[in-house]
């Protein structure tokens, strides 16, 4: 019996369908815009959140940074005194190196935009990261080719380098890489290693894909740490089973030692954790998560009333055949059941086709923006879900009519 009510009703539904394709489509056309909306909403979202805890990953769970504005900088704390702070200096570095017993390992990192040039190609807008010899163990990545540097080639300040996945491909193209010579602030540099791409999205944008990593002592040839606005930071990676907040009560106070600062001072430095990052974002989240509620809770509601507009037309239509199927002992769940479920048939048909349009959209995005975002499968079930709810409850009052009819009157309607 439910193989034929479900065969029934859809036969009816697409009987309904294809004779008022204009009426269907404007009323399906709410339903779709509702689950865009809502789902488009959630795959960026999606997007986002596994971009940022994969760069969290890459920053490090138990790493701090020390830097010279703090990412979540406190309600009581102006800007113009923290951009009088002098930026983390080589001295900050070995004092650190020195006294702290909480830390696996320490980096100290100088960055700087510069013009990178292999022949006639250049690079305009990448950034020189000149790193101490642990950067490999404080910061996580991944190596396409090559190798990294050796501890000669760090003490050294030998002039090689890893270059992103970004700027391999705009210096050399589909070339190799690797051995080959480009011009850093007019020094030679010879590539070594090629860093594997980590694509935009999260809280490090490209993170690895446009730079270029050297050895410290390298790029001091053209950098000038002294610079009170010098880009600089200190990563510290904290031994096994010690606190993020036990490493950044300890690094803090020995920074605050090695810069003198008394008791009542202010320390004149950040010290920076991943987890505020996750954070400051949560609100925003949050209202995005809301507003995409919102701005898709209207137009499903509309197309709600498009599904009920075109069900009650389907209940006048078929009132005679509604009476020949009570007259013959249809009872009237089945009569409500065989509504419900073309008008569910009709909200899922939506929503499917606002799923198309979203997976064709995510299609469209990672090809030209070089994306990785994509439809998930609880996204698939909760925008079928919304559309079989939205049905449900927009097709309840015309099939509560169909079914409390008269099946003497409601015969005798046609005539």
């Amino acid at each position: 019996m439910w193989i034929r009510l479900l065969k029934e009703s859809f036969l009816f539904a697409y009987s309904s369908v294809s004779v008022n394709k204009l009426r269907t489509f404007l009323s399906l056309f709410g339903i779709t815009i509702g689950i865009v909306s809502i789902i488009s909403v959630f795959t960026v979202f999606d997007w986002m959140e596994n971009g940022i805890r994969t760069s969290i990953e890459s920053l490090g769970d138990n790493t701090i940074y020390v830097e010279k504005m703090p990412w979540t900088p406190e309600p009581d704390m102006k800007w113009w005194d923290m951009i009088r702070w002098p930026a983390p200096s080589p001295e900050d570095f070995e004092a650190i190196q020195r006294r702290s017993v909480s830390t696996e390992a320490v980096s100290y990192t100088v960055f700087a935009p510069r013009t990178v040039k292999y022949l006639s190609n250049s690079v305009n807008d990448s950034y020189i990261f000149g790193v101490t010899h642990e950067f490999d163990r404080v910061r996580s990545f991944e190596l396409e080719k090559g190798r990294y540097f050796t501890q000669s080639e760090s003490a050294g300040g030998k002039p090689v380098a890893i270059i992103g996945a970004v700027v391999a491909e705009r210096l050399f193209d589909n070339a190799e890489p690797m051995g080959k010579e480009i011009t850093v602030s007019g020094y030679k540099v010879v590539i070594i290693g090629t860093f594997k791409k980590e694509g935009k999205g999260g809280f490090s944008d490209s993170g690895m894909d446009e730079l270029l990593v050297v050895p410290l002592n390298f790029i001091s040839n053209f950098v000038n740490f002294r610079n009170r606005n010098l880009n600089s930071d200190i990563m510290i990676r904290g031994k096994e089973g010690v606190s993020v907040q036990q490493l950044s009560d300890e690094v803090t106070m020995i920074l605050r030692a090695a810069r003198r600062l008394s008791p009542g001072e202010v320390s004149n430095f950040s010290v920076n954790q991943a987890s505020q990052v996750t954070q400051s974002l949560e609100p925003i989240f949050a209202g995005i998560n809301i507003a995409g509620w919102i701005i898709g809770g209207f137009s499903i509601l509309v197309g709600g009333f498009g599904i009920a507009n075109i069900m009650f037309v389907s209940v006048r239509e078929r009132t005679s055949i509604i009476g020949i199927q009570k007259a013959l002992g249809a009872k009237r769940r089945f009569i409500l059941l065989q509504f419900l479920i073309e008008s569910v048939l009709l909200s899922i048909t939506g929503g499917i086709v606002g799923l198309i349009i979203i997976f064709l959209g995510t299609i469209f995005v990672n090809y030209f923006f070089n994306l990785d975002m994509f439809l998930t499968a609880w996204n698939i079930l909760l925008a079928i879900a919304i559309s079989g709810v939205i049905g449900i409850v927009a097709g309840f009052a015309p099939a509560s009519t169909a079914s409390k009819m008269n099946p003497v009157e409601a015969i005798g309607y046609s005539f």
